[in-house]
């Protein structure tokens, strides 16, 4: 009887086990129909670049004998013909050099457009799409958009298959996604995961709100499609983030709404306009939104105004935090210039701001993005100095100074003591236009501003360092 109990629990156990299995496999999701639906969609791009004669080093070719086939044959195919090893290519012996690249696109009209990456694409001779019935097309380069790395391609062809188009805005954290590309050149392979954030803000891509995932991407997935589970486009996938070289689990997507507004402008100018304030702008944290007496840390702090822009024909100031755009709120301050980059030229913008501790609202009229921003000039040394309890000796600024940094008042560091401005990292030649949320005339005047800063509370200062305005924050101990 004791034997007849424990096979009886070990059943139970069992099919509770196998229950388990068979719930969690009917969760997972199933992305057949979808590849099958949307691969058609999905293209290979190959370019060709080529170099100077000067640029072709002989005998410097590597020895690829001994290696596996595949990979043999892998690496020659992305080697210049000039360069391969001895008895691999064609044999004829060619000295043009060429660079070639590999990368990923998607049809997105049935007449033959098709989105990808700029990076793909940037500086190619010959550009050739391939579609999944093996086939090749010259394409041709309808526009390119470097900021946001997007770029536009026509091909001949009619009633081509082309892909649904989803809307990255409805996208929620937690949610799968798959992409389909050609990482080292091997056509329509196929990643899954979910989406890790959305918004996220890379260095140097000011105008993009990239979705995160930890979709494996790899080199040549870039300009490819990512799906969302009803096999519509939500992105183009761009970036990864590695230490290493490889896939690490952080991959970045240009959001699908952003793409489409690019491509939409090219095709009607082959160029892109974009909304335009003309101010420099930073992160709030908690010891600045101390600082500036915000409850919480959240806009976009206005470090620098450009002289003559959008920003100062409106009224807005250096030290202003801006709360909201047109009703949007700006938690980070990245959000700013994605909402006020899809503004056109002449258009208004309504804006929430926090200025000496007090909200008030102000309308600026919206200019266009400059193809070059403008750069300030760096500081020349000062004559008359002052001492303080910072531990830094500064120096009024000339007047030729303020001219070319465009300032009316500030002082330069001279040099730089053991002290509070040494612990925050100041360095002489710095310009300060502002301690304690007051703007900074004379050294005489910044002296006593020093003298009177208080202690254990978040002070502000603003810094300009190569033509670069930031605002830090630092204490003061008893």
């Amino acid at each position: 009887m004791p034997r007849l109990k424990s096979y009886l629990s070990l059943m139970a156990a069992v099919l509770m086990l196998g229950q388990i299995v068979t719930a969690q496999a009917e969760a997972l999701p199933d992305f057949t129909t979808l590849v099958e639906q949307a691969s058609p969609s999905v293209v290979n791009i190959s370019t060709r670049q080529k170099l100077p004669d000067r640029s072709v080093a002989q005998g410097q070719a590597p020895d690829l004998e001994g290696l596996p086939p595949m990979l043999r044959e892998f690496l020659e195919r992305s080697m210049p013909p000039g360069s391969r090893s001895p008895g691999s290519g064609s044999g004829k012996g060619d000295r043009q050099r060429e660079a070639r690249s590999l990368g990923s696109g998607f049809i997105i009209s049935s007449d033959g457009y098709v989105l990808t990456n700029n990076h793909v694409i940037d500086g190619a001779d010959e550009i050739l799409v391939r579609l999944s019935d093996r086939s090749e097309l010259k394409a041709k380069l309808v526009g390119t958009d470097p900021r946001t790395d997007v770029a536009l391609l026509k091909i001949d062809g009619k009633d081509l298959p082309a892909v649904k188009l989803g809307n990255s805005d409805k996208l929620k954290v937690g949610e799968w996604v798959l992409a389909i590309g050609s990482p080292f050149g091997f056509d329509h392979s196929v990643t899954k995961g979910i989406v890790s954030a959305k918004g996220r803000s890379l260095p140097n891509d000011t105008y993009v709100p990239f979705i995160q995932t930890d979709v494996a991407i790899n080199p040549g997935n870039s300009g490819g499609p990512l799906f969302n589970m009803a096999g519509e486009v939500v992105g183009i996938n761009s970036q990864i983030f590695t230490r290493s070289g490889g896939f690490m689990g952080l991959s970045f997507a240009i959001p699908i709404d952003v793409a489409l507004d690019v491509s939409t402008q090219l095709k009607a100018s082959g160029k892109v306009n974009r909304g335009w304030l003309g101010v420099v702008i930073q992160e709030v944290n908690k010891d600045l939104a101390e600082s500036f007496g915000l409850d919480k840390p959240a806009g976009a702090l206005v470090a620098q105004v450009l002289e003559g822009g959008p920003a100062a024909k409106g009224g807005l100031q250096v030290g202003d935090v801006i709360l909201s755009a047109n009703g949007q709120p700006i938690v980070m301050s990245a959000d700013l210039p994605h909402l006020i980059g899809n503004l056109k030229d002449g258009s208004k913008a309504e804006l929430e701001v926090i200025r000496d501790g007090k909200r008030q609202k102000l309308t600026v009229t919206v200019g266009a993005l400059p193809e070059e921003g403008d750069e300030m000039g760096s500081t020349d040394s000062g004559v008359e100095r002052s001492s303080n309890r910072l531990g830094i000796s500064v120096a009024d600024l000339t007047a030729e100074q303020m001219k070319s940094l465009d300032l009316k008042g500030g002082v330069v560091i001279k040099d730089v003591q053991d002290g509070p401005a040494s612990l925050i990292g100041l360095q002489t030649g710095d310009v300060i236009t502002h301690l304690n949320n007051q703007a900074i005339i004379s050294a005489k005047q910044f002296t006593e501003v020093a003298q009177s800063l208080p202690k254990n509370r978040s002070v502000s200062m603003r810094v300009l360092r190569q033509g670069r305005a930031t605002f830090i924050t630092f204490k003061l101990a008893e």
